[in-house]
Formats: structure tokens, C-alpha cells, sequence
């Protein structure tokens, strides 16, 4: 069994930054690629951004690219989101997920952290 467990959410103004992590449990993680997704209160959930097993290759939303920053540690068996310059549409519960590519398409991911809230006041 894999389980994945995010933290680092929390409240912040408007231009402010927060890191997220993303800690894996269970099964071999440095085979696979993970994703951050988020979800908004009456939105379905979307594609923030993903990292491949070695690292090597890293993939953004055009809503957040050039924002936030995606990485890895595998000898932690984390991942990483640093949010920088946060608006308040970045208002969601994110989640990270592990999949075999880093792809965009929720349904290519397996396993799912439990999300963490991010809220972004103006």
C-alpha cells in the first residue's frame, strides 16, 4: 500500500509564498512520477504541475508557471510545491498524487494524498 501525505497549506496574503510537501510511504518511490493537483470549491480538480521519477523533466499549468516550482527529493521520498507571488485564485485544497508519466490527466495517477488547504487572501 502507498500512502501519501501532504502539508505545508495554510492561509497568506496576496503576493505571498508557501512550500508544500508531499511525503510517500509504502512501495518503491523513486519509479514513479507525481503530480500536484488542486480543487476549488465547484471546480473540478486540475493539473498544477508534475515531475518525472528522476527529476530530470518538470511540467506546469500555464496558470502558474513561472510561479511555482516543482521538485523532488528521493532519498526523503518527497516531493515538493514552492508557491511564490500566490493570488487568490490559487485558493484550493491541493493534492499530490503518484503516477507512472508526468502527465496532466488525473485518471493516469493511482494513489492520492488526503490534500492540503491553501487560501490566499486579497
Amino acid at each position: 500500500q502507498v500512502q501519501l501525505v501532504e502539508s505545508g497549506g495554510g492561509l497568506v496574503q496576496a503576493g505571498g509564498s508557501l512550500r508544500l510537501s508531499c511525503a510517500a510511504s509504502g512501495r518503491t518511490f523513486r519509479s514513479y512520477a507525481r503530480g500536484w493537483f488542486r480543487q476549488a470549491p465547484g471546480k473540478e480538480r486540475e493539473f498544477v504541475a508534475a515531475i518525472s521519477w528522476s527529476g530530470g523533466s518538470t511540467y506546469y499549468a500555464d496558470s502558474v508557471k513561472g510561479r511555482f516550482t516543482i521538485s523532488r527529493d528521493n532519498a526523503k521520498n518527497t516531493v515538493f510545491l514552492q508557491m511564490n507571488s500566490l493570488k487568490p485564485e490559487d485558493t484550493a485544497v491541493y493534492y499530490c498524487a503518484r503516477g507512472n508519466l508526468p502527465v496532466a490527466d488525473t485518471r493516469r495517477y493511482d494513489y492520492w494524498g488526503q490534500g492540503t488547504q491553501v487560501t490566499v487572501s486579497s
